[in-house]
């Protein structure tokens, strides 16, 4: 009896660090939008390295990342259930399963990122300092390009703006600003370590010990936070050219209703008659808000919205499917008023949402799906900015300003960015508020105004601080009209993309493994 009450405390002993990771990891997502509690995600992979450390093999440290994982993504990324069900029409157990499964493949990049720091076995400072903040950073930039990537949830994106951290995202982009978490994350344990170890030398040797070990861990510590704060005081572009003033419109279609023949009549007028209403010199439809191929659009119809947009002095941007010769169709955007008439076609198209991948294989799912249009064609990966309203406009639509390192490809010729989408498709669901905050990420990773025009929102002006200037709210008809600046420059991200911080992470590897080996050499002597 004894010896089974022992192994059974045994058993919820070695379950305790699952659950607590678990609860920690869905806690993390607090620190995103909405909610906005930045250092939650830090402090929470924080708990996590600790626990590598005492994780004992290399499959436990993985294991403990999954857990976290499974928890974050879980309570971070529901909404896929919602686009899948609710408006996807997929029976509910098999859009349960298919989100469980979304987010458990996401897990496997936390639980690599505990393998590798587990598997190299270094000594505290250098797997805490040096390398877990490394892998934890490789493992989200692998994240956001294998299988076409899905960077959602970046630990960056908690810092974004109001982090003194969020200082790094037009030095470094988005990793950056991760690395710069995740090394906060491993210093916070290596000085709660340092401080509360307990030395069984003479009271002036732990004095000393402490003194050595506890000063450079704090002084980095500083170092980190301060450096983001001073680059926050940085103007890495400058303003060119005369303000401009913009009108985003926000139709508020519902999702169940928007490609509905018997309601297309109804969405075109609500359109027309937001543009109409628009003062703006550029004025912004969301994405696919013409529920019709641009060839189906009645002519009258666009050569009212163009004469609207001549009239303000600009342009109108409009977001409709596009049909070509022999099929083929995009999902784009494009100009009328009083510019040539002009054209973006979306790059970077959403697996299963957008196009089916590996089709022969997972074509069965089309017939679960009841998504339209789910066969779009690729636009070219390069496209020149639109010039419009005096600015030169770089689009993109709906998910692609998730990839930083696709947006700068328009500068530094853009003077703008603007981003389309409708996020309908989840619902009322945290998904509109995330998205928001990865705008926020693009405008300072550019130094650029970001303009986010959306079907039920978050429609909203951002500023190059990354600030939210101008705001409509959630599910209603709505035109946000703010004056914005369009700037010239390149911030260092933007020249670079992301190599300096993947070369950072690489440094940072070599370095712990070399200090490491130098330190276990010198114990052995």
């Amino acid at each position: 009896m004894m010896a089974e009450g022992g192994r059974r405390k045994d058993a919820v002993a070695s379950a305790l660090p699952f659950l607590l990771v678990f609860v920690v990891g869905a806690v993390a997502v607090l620190g995103f939008a909405p909610f906005r509690l930045f250092p939650l995600p830090i402090l929470t992979v924080a708990l996590l390295l600790a626990l590598w450390l005492r994780a004992g093999s290399p499959r436990a440290a993985a294991a403990l990342g999954f857990a976290y994982g499974l928890a974050f993504f879980l309570a971070g990324a529901s909404w896929v259930y919602v686009s899948l069900h609710e408006f996807g029409s997929m029976p509910a157990p098999l859009a349960a399963l298919a989100t469980f499964l979304f987010c458990a493949v996401l897990a496997l990049f936390p639980a690599l990122a505990g393998y590798a720091c587990a598997r190299t076995a270094l000594p505290p400072p250098f797997a805490l300092g040096l390398l877990a903040p490394a892998a934890w950073t490789l493992a989200e930039w692998t994240r956001g390009w294998i299988f076409t990537g899905f960077p959602w949830l970046a630990l960056g994106y908690s810092q974004i703006p109001a982090s003194p951290l969020a200082g790094y995202a037009p030095l470094l982009g988005i990793h950056g600003v991760t690395l710069a978490g995740a090394l906060t994350a491993g210093l916070l344990v290596v000085l709660w370590q340092r401080v509360t170890a307990r030395d069984e030398g003479p009271g002036d040797q732990r004095k000393r010990g402490l003194t050595f070990l506890v000063l450079p861990s704090a002084f980095c510590l500083l170092a980190i936070w301060l450096g983001g704060w001073a680059l926050q005081q940085v103007r890495w572009t400058e303003p060119e050219g005369d303000p401009v003033t913009v009108s985003l419109l926000q139709g508020n279609i519902s999702q169940e209703l928007k490609w509905r023949e018997d309601r297309v009549r109804t969405t075109l007028e609500t359109y027309r008659t937001l543009a109409e209403n628009a003062p703006g010199r550029l004025i912004v439809m969301p994405e696919t808000a013409l529920p019709l191929f641009l060839d189906q659009v009645p002519h009258e119809y666009l050569s009212s919205l163009a004469e609207h947009a001549r009239k303000n002095g600009g342009d109108i941007l409009i977001g409709v499917p596009e049909r070509v010769p022999g099929g083929a169709y995009f999902n784009s955007v494009l100009s009328l008023g009083s510019a040539p008439a002009q054209g973006y076609r979306k790059s970077h198209l959403v697996p299963f949402g957008e196009f089916i991948p590996l089709r022969p294989v997972l074509g069965w799912i089309v017939g679960v799906l009841a998504i339209p249009l789910q066969d779009f064609s690729a636009g070219e990966a390069t496209q020149r900015p639109l010039a419009v309203a005096g600015q030169r406009v770089a689009v993109n639509i709906c998910y692609e300003d998730a990839f930083g390192e696709e947006i700068i490809r328009q500068l530094p010729e853009a003077s703008l960015l603007v981003n389309v989408s409708n996020v309908a498709w989840f619902g009322r669901s945290i998904a509109p508020q995330q998205h928001l905050q990865i705008s926020q990420a693009r405008a300072l990773e550019t130094g650029r105004y970001m303009l986010r025009s959306t079907n039920t929102g978050v429609t909203a002006t951002i500023n190059p601080r990354g600030e939210v200037a101008a705001i409509a709210p959630e599910f209603t008809a709505a035109i946000v009209t703010d004056t914005v600046q369009g700037h010239r420059g390149l911030t260092p991200y933007a020249r670079w993309g992301n190599y300096p911080a993947l070369a950072l992470c690489i440094a940072l590897w070599a370095g712990a493994v070399v200090a490491g080996r130098r330190r276990r050499d010198t114990s052995r002597n």
